[in-house]
């Protein structure tokens, strides 16, 4: 394929967002479009690079380099664990958490009694204060494109497909359920305790590894 350079004008901002592990969504229309346009061209050209780009049907690209040598990291665990955690609350709740987490929000009024419940578990990613649980999950969530942050609340993007993916697969391989509201609690991930980089630039091939190990 003939890569003519002059049409991907939005080359060097993309490559940047997506190089760090952030999603773009129709949330960045200008890149969006420019991905969506000329498809093709990117996927040739990343390839070229030893990048894998990704279109995912819901609407978000990201990257997914080799995933042979992926690493999942404390970034990827800690916002795993925080979408069973909050699959988890919604259901206690009577909310729909496929509702919540495709495209609805979540009030940051509720972050307080959100730690204090599930501390435990939250204490396995090295999150034991609410502004830790700002900074290390909910920050991370909208610096990456799985969520936006809008007054008093969180409002998840369809990136978050990604982390959904993986608690339907656990679901699947352990036989529990058809229906995600009838087998909650979902069993939670277990952190491991490494001194892994913590590396936004590998959220992508943590998410993919992952995903990989659930699928053995």
């Amino acid at each position: 394929m003939h890569l003519d350079l002059s049409e991907l004008s939005q080359l060097a901002p993309i490559f940047r967002e997506l190089f760090k592990g952030y999603h773009v969504s129709r949330r960045d229309p200008e890149l969006y479009a420019q991905l969506s346009n000329f498809q093709d061209q990117y996927r040739a050209l990343f390839k070229a690079l030893g990048f894998e780009l990704v279109c995912d049907t819901r609407g978000f690209y990201y990257f997914v380099p080799d995933t042979a040598t992926a690493q999942v990291n404390k970034t990827a665990q800690r916002l795993a664990l925080f979408t069973f955690i909050i699959v988890e609350h919604l259901a206690d709740q009577g909310r729909d958490p496929i509702a919540v987490l495709d495209g609805g929000s979540l009030g940051r009024d509720e972050l307080p009694a959100l730690l204090e419940k599930y501390r435990d578990l939250f204490v396995q990613a090295e999150v034991t204060t609410h502004e830790e649980l700002e900074e290390k999950i909910m920050r991370r969530m909208t610096q990456l494109g799985f969520a936006s942050e809008e007054p008093g609340i969180y409002r998840f993007l369809p990136p978050m497909h990604r982390f959904l993916d993986v608690c339907l697969s656990v679901q699947q391989d352990r036989d529990l359920a058809a229906s995600l509201h009838s087998i909650l609690p979902l069993p939670t991930p277990v952190l491991v305790d490494n001194d892994i980089d913590d590396d936004e630039a590998a959220l992508a091939r943590a998410i993919a590894d992952e995903q990989q190990e659930m699928d053995a």
